[in-house]
């Protein structure tokens, strides 16, 4: 986030929804409002249940803590991929909260996926994610930690019945070439989808939901749009991975889960459809994605 949108602050709420939807990837443990806040403001254009998700131990302890006491907010636990590394070489820097840890190596990494089993047996917990591949500025000892902990949180997803929510940066054909070795779960959610529409049409045949965020709205992204374009209606999400990728025309200012109007509006827009019908298919999509009953 640029200095020059910190300091523009927080958007104005868009034009409320008229049609109840889902954000299906947020942290709100790294925003600026506190959960009765993010709600409110959040309700108020339409945008009645988060999926709250963890990227450490410490970050996933607390989204389940707050989906037990939230009735629409539900957890998604994990390790993210670029915090696998930092467990395994024993890096107390960078992305991890946890303060001090282990010395690392694989027993490291192993005790942290143990804690995060024990997460995903909650039954407020309804996904493991962000989990899966980052290829950016990754180098080869990163990437074998990175695989090891995305075929454990496969395994453990199966393991639970849970939705499997997947990272994928610049990993398109490892993410996919793992999910096939190992079977994906019956429900697996691309977050942030960052492939083209070959990618789309990929992910369509496999059964795979995909979940756009706020960077659909960007100039550059014209090959995202693309793939929105080529998703079927009954495999697509929305998203914001708040505090991150802000839509257009707030980009660089803080993210949160009331702008999700802005996204929906610009995929309808980019689809040619309209907006309540999409809004419509999220909000059911969402809920068949990670297994809550619509409405609840």
């Amino acid at each position: 986030m640029s200095r020059e949108g910190r300091e523009q602050g927080a958007p104005p709420l868009p034009e409320a929804l008229t049609v109840e939807v889902a954000d299906s990837h947020t942290h709100v443990d790294m925003q600026a409002d506190s959960m009765d806040e993010t709600l409110a403001k959040a309700a108020s254009v339409g945008v009645t249940t988060l999926v709250q998700v963890g990227c450490d131990v410490a970050g996933s302890r607390w989204a389940a803590e707050v989906a037990g006491e939230y009735e629409r907010v539900h957890a998604a636990v994990a390790l993210h991929p670029n915090e696998a590394p930092r467990v395994v070489l024993g890096d107390p820097d960078g992305w991890s909260r946890q303060g001090a840890r282990p010395a690392g190596g694989e027993a490291a990494l192993d005790e942290a996926l143990d804690q995060i089993e024990a997460l995903a047996a909650l039954p407020q917990v309804l996904g493991v994610g962000e989990t899966g591949l980052d290829h950016f500025r990754t180098g080869p000892e990163g990437m074998a930690a990175q695989e090891h902990s995305f075929r454990a949180h496969i395994e453990l997803a199966k393991r639970h019945d849970k939705a499997l929510v997947i990272h994928d940066r610049e990993a398109h054909a490892d993410v996919l070439r793992i999910l096939r070795e190992e079977g994906a779960p019956d429900r697996t959610v691309f977050h942030c989808f960052s492939g083209d529409a070959e990618m789309a049409e990929t992910c369509a045949r496999h059964g795979y939901f995909m979940s756009f965020a706020g960077n659909i709205t960007f100039k550059n992204a014209q090959p995202l749009r693309d793939a929105l374009k080529a998703a079927p209606r009954e495999l697509l999400l929305v998203e914001t991975d708040a505090p991150f990728l802000t839509p257009a025309p707030h980009r660089g200012r803080p993210n949160a889960p009331y702008l999700i109007p802005l996204t929906v509006r610009a995929m309808a827009k980019t689809r040619e459809e309209s907006t309540e019908e999409l809004a419509k298919a999220l909000a059911a999509n969402t809920a068949r994605a990670f297994g809550y009953p619509l409405g609840d």
